[in-house]
């Protein structure tokens, strides 16, 4: 697998030393057009790279929890891409197509029902990696069934899927899509203990999903939920707010259309939750999602008279991964986590000690 991969990259890098020594020889006569085709080759040149290494992550998601679980790969629909210039062109109305982890524990019996955990990464762009490997086998030796959303927009399916982001918008009714698939085409999964769980923009998504369909999941966890994207514009840098004002996505800027990002932040949609048990995570020192962004959250949900849980951790190592990483107050929290979700979800074997939770993703 190994040779195989750096065979491939050492194909991808000859292949950019040719795009670039072809487009110097061409000598177009405008030095400023030359530069943009150069720049549009290696954007392209990039998103093969991306394919090439999220092949390299399904490889080795089998390696790392291939022991534990039935691993799959499955290619659904979404909503049609919003961002068509032309809505009336053929095929303008298609649904888009999308894939999506699936995990099922190897030890499970075909004739019950298993709960279900929903499970949208995290990141502009983002991708679900084996970063979240320990994780998995903390879930699968709980008893849940695992779908991983590849929502519009995540990296490593081509240029045309990442353009297609829709960011605090049709994102959510991908997830959501994930959801009722796992549904329909598992008789073992029972649609009565279904869960969402998410970190960063994944909270994000976590926190929209149980707004906009709040009957159809029994339980949600949010940690470090992007929450405000009005005060993220404020703080974050200005390669950052580009991203979001890109033609593909939302387009403009706050200032532009503030009324857009209120319409994308869960922080501002704090009135359409309903009773969906929740638990949000923040942390002081969190140098990604701004704590600001989630106390916005808070303050919100408790202005609507809402019920729901929290804790404001304060200034624990790991910062903006504080309850993913492999230290032993990441692995507490995670209980907790796991112990909030058990109450709701009913798995077969849930973990309620460290020392549980170490033999299920440590395996000693």
């Amino acid at each position: 697998m190994k040779k195989n991969f750096f065979n491939c990259t050492l194909l991808l890098m000859l292949a950019a030393f040719f795009l670039v020594n072809q487009s110097f020889s061409q000598s177009p006569t405008d030095e400023n057009e030359r530069l943009e085709a150069l720049t549009q080759q290696l954007e392209n040149l990039r998103h093969r790279f991306d394919r090439l290494e999220k092949l390299n992550e399904d490889l080795l998601w089998f390696q790392m929890v291939g022991d534990v679980a039935f691993i799959d790969k499955v290619y659904i629909t979404g909503p049609p891409n919003p961002h068509i210039e032309n809505p009336t062109a053929m095929g303008a109305d298609n649904p888009i197509k999308f894939w999506n982890y699936v995990f099922i524990p190897k030890n499970i019996d075909p004739e019950k029902k298993y709960p279900l955990l929903v499970f949208p990464h995290g990141g502009v762009h983002g991708d679900f990696t084996t970063y979240y490997q320990h994780i998995i086998r903390e879930m699968m030796v709980q008893g849940y069934i695992v779908v991983a959303p590849e929502y519009r927009g995540s990296t490593g399916y081509g240029k045309t899927q990442y353009e297609r982001i829709d960011y605090g918008g049709l994102e959510n009714e991908d997830v959501y899509a994930a959801r009722n698939w796992m549904i329909d085409n598992y008789e073992f999964v029972d649609k009565n203990r279904v869960g969402i769980i998410g970190w960063s923009h994944g909270g994000m998504i976590a926190l929209m999903n149980i707004f906009d369909h709040p009957k159809d999941y029994q339980v949600a966890f949010a940690g470090v939920p992007v929450s405000d994207l009005i005060s993220r514009m404020g703080y974050q840098t200005q390669d950052y707010r580009d991203l979001y004002s890109a033609d593909y996505h939302i387009g403009k800027t706050t200032y532009e259309d503030v009324e857009e990002y209120k319409r994308r932040s869960p922080a501002w949609n704090a009135h359409k939750f309903q009773n969906t048990p929740l638990l949000i995570h923040t942390n002081t020192n969190d140098d990604d999602v701004n704590v600001l962004e989630v106390e916005h959250m808070i303050k919100s949900l408790k202005a609507e008279n809402k019920k729901f849980e929290y804790e404001i951790y304060q200034e624990v190592e790991g910062g903006h991964s504080f309850d993913r990483i492999d230290t032993q107050t990441g692995q507490e929290i995670r209980v907790k986590i796991y112990k909030f979700l058990a109450q709701y979800l009913n798995p077969p074997k849930p973990i309620s000690t460290v020392k549980e939770l170490k033999k299920a993703a440590y395996r000693f």
